[in-house]
């Protein structure tokens, strides 16, 4: 196994790659999101030219930026991801975020041909085919364009007017569509999300019901890949200091987050506290909707957080009972009710699950088992609210007093209510999504660990 070399700042013609992406991005974002109006870029002074230059993006004389095993990432491809990236993410060039737009640039160039040098190794090992084809790249841009309410022949228009080769473009398109693929191939028709996981969550969200819920979006810089917390740090108040500047905050996640939320703009969705790290969590407390936070460090990297909104909590959970009863009337005298709570509490140790519930009571004398169903917890009688608060999935109460009878609640479903609460599919496909998004990274950080890496 080959270890990875350190990686080292290219910084050579950082002043002339600024002058020409100044030069060169006059037009708006092609992001989805349009930005507000904003103040022109900030002008830099290009180095003194040799001779006048022809109006235009100039093109750059071309070097070896990195290598990746063997293949090379020249600074022209480079130049051309940085133009990408901005034009993509709505950023604009300063001496100050340069430096940051260029690593992610060459980062992301390193990493795409780790992809396709896997992708084409399997290729060929296998013989089947997983790179996209030229006819799916043209599907893909098209499905972007009309997005963007914009023809295809539009959008490429307005990618060459900003100095951005479509081969860029395409590429990019074609690593990222074709890894997406391959993963899901390889690794989605074997992932099994259990019912256990379902139910799990469902039960993580009706007990958080009654807490304060938040409307996220993310941007996640690991620490690890960007070089370190401080980096990751100076890195996360660059883009808060564009985003305020105009920059479309779904935009930036796309470019620059390494959450799995990147692909949907670092949509999160609706959350309680508990959900992210307790860092976030307190962070989120201080906002109000329509606020950016400040960079928070976690223990692993830096978040970004926009607190689209926020509701109280609705109260709402609903839950699955089964019952054992011992009828008794009313006006039951206190040993008849000592007898029928003994019988209770000496029956409950034998319910294993609310699988077993009804076979284990029906071998009691003077006892009635049954399934109540579903129920939202503030319909249910005050006695049995309180149990079915308390219990968690699978547990059985004490002896409940009613005017009814003496009763045993078992838990056998709990989930969350209300028009917001996510359904059973809609759980999976979200948890099936976050781990195989895991796979992914990892996949691609052992690339890495067995590669050779140089940057000049």
């Amino acid at each position: 196994m080959r270890s990875a070399r350190s990686v080292t700042t290219f910084a050579a013609g950082a002043a002339s790659i600024l002058a020409l992406t100044v030069a060169s991005l006059g037009l708006p974002s092609m992001a989805q999101e349009q930005a507000p109006p904003q103040a022109a870029p900030p002008q830099v002074d290009a180095p003194p030219a040799a001779a006048p230059q022809p109006a235009g993006p100039q093109p750059l004389q071309e070097s070896v930026a990195a290598v990746v095993n063997d293949e090379i990432v020249s600074s022209y491809d480079l130049m051309q991801r940085m133009r990408l990236l901005m034009a993509t993410s709505g950023m604009q060039p300063t001496q100050e975020n340069l430096p940051q737009i260029e690593q992610e640039a060459l980062r992301s160039l390193i990493d795409e041909h780790l992809q396709m040098q896997e992708l084409r190794r399997v290729e060929k090992q296998q013989k089947i085919t997983i790179i996209s084809t030229d006819k799916e790249v043209d599907e893909q841009i098209a499905d972007i364009a009309q997005s963007n309410k914009m023809t295809a022949d539009q959008l490429k228009q307005s990618l060459v007017q900003q100095g951005i080769g479509l081969d860029t473009w395409r590429a990019q398109l074609r690593a990222d569509s074709s890894w997406q693929s391959w993963i899901q191939g390889r690794y989605g028709s074997r992932l099994r999300i259990g019912e256990d996981q379902i139910k799990a969550y469902q039960r993580r969200l009706a007990e958080s019901a009654a807490k304060p819920q938040y409307q996220v979006s993310e941007v996640f810089l690991d620490a690890g890949r960007v070089g370190g917390m401080e980096v990751a740090v100076n890195g996360a108040s660059q883009l808060i200091t564009q985003m305020q500047q105009g920059a479309p905050f779904a935009a930036v996640a796309r470019q620059f987050s390494s959450s799995a939320t990147a692909a949907n703009g670092g949509d999160v969705g609706w959350i309680s506290p508990g959900e992210m790290a307790p860092e976030v969590d307190a962070a989120l407390e201080q906002l109000r909707p329509g606020q950016l936070s400040r960079p928070i460090q976690v223990k692993d990297g830096v978040y970004i957080v926009y607190l689209r909104d926020k509701r109280a909590g609705s109260k709402t959970a609903i839950v699955d009972l089964k019952q054992v009863a011992a009828p008794l009337a009313a006006d039951a005298t206190q040993a008849q009710v000592d007898a029928a709570a003994k019988l209770l509490t000496d029956l409950k140790p034998k319910i294993t699950s609310c699988e077993t519930l009804e076979a284990a009571a029906g071998k009691v004398d003077g006892l009635v088992a049954g399934d109540l169903g579903e129920a939202e917890i503030t319909d249910l009688a005050p006695a049995f609210q309180d149990a079915a608060n308390k219990l968690d999935v699978g547990q059985i109460s004490d002896p409940i007093r009613t005017d009814a009878g003496m009763h045993l609640i078992a838990v056998c479903g709990k989930r969350q209510g209300g028009a917001n609460a996510p359904n059973h599919d809609q759980i999976e496909n979200r948890l099936r999504g976050q781990q195989l998004a895991l796979i992914a990274k990892r996949y691609l950080r052992d690339l890495r660990n067995q590669a050779t890496i140089e940057t000049r």
